[in-house]
């Protein structure tokens, strides 16, 4: 696997920038039945203090990559890839940081240009600082498209529910180009006294070794 596509199993995760369109037209007013499931949205994700899971990552050439997930608002999450990816994904609060064994490479970026500042915030908003530009209903569920309404980045995200119960189910990022990559929740539910030391990440590479810079 080229370090290009190994790049690419993170990029849902961290390393494309929070989500925008750039020179789109303003999205149209919600509708009351919109907001009504951005409200219930929002209160969700407000009420997921700690949650550990389970996720399936699928890259835009198609390649899918599992591991383990933890979750502690406001700003701290851990995603644990299975081998043999070698990758491991940390967000300590302030940054999001990228560990890859196989490549011995170690890079970060500050949360909020991340996606996942969307719904670890402190006080989530889906509402401000974001432009939705479309809340679709399916059988079992909904979804809701957002882009950053500062156009400081390109891309937009997906944020996916599921409805009985109300669970997020996952988030697709989309880049400027179309390339999407997904990540499918399995088995996430609300957690307690999840240790401190899941999201520190520290980078292991001897002090010799060039650091990524932002």
């Amino acid at each position: 696997m080229t370090q290009l596509s190994r790049r690419a199993l993170a990029i849902g995760l961290a390393a494309l920038p929070l989500p925008a369109l750039a020179q789109r037209p303003a999205a149209t007013p919600l509708s009351a039945a919109d907001k009504a499931l951005v409200d219930r949205a929002t209160a969700y994700l407000q009420g997921l203090t700690e949650a550990k899971g389970r996720f399936v990552q699928t890259d835009p050439r198609g390649l899918t990559t599992r591991g383990a997930l933890y979750l502690k608002r406001p700003g701290k999450a851990r995603f644990d890839y299975e081998p043999p990816s070698g990758l491991l994904v940390v967000s300590d609060g302030g940054k999001v940081s990228i560990h890859d064994a196989r490549l011995k490479t170690f890079e970060s970026y500050p949360l909020m240009a991340t996606p996942l500042s969307l719904f670890l915030a402190r006080q989530v908003r889906l509402d401000q600082g974001v432009v939705i530009s479309r809340v679709a209903r399916f059988a079992d569920g909904f979804s809701i498209t957002a882009r950053d309404g500062k156009k400081q980045a390109e891309g937009q995200i997906t944020l996916t529910f599921t409805d009985k119960p109300l669970r997020l189910a996952g988030w697709t990022v989309t880049d400027a180009q179309g390339a999407s990559t997904r990540i499918q929740l399995v088995d996430l539910a609300p957690a307690s006294g999840l240790a401190p030391s899941l999201f520190v990440l520290n980078d292991p590479r001897p002090k010799n070794v060039g650091r990524a810079k932002m």
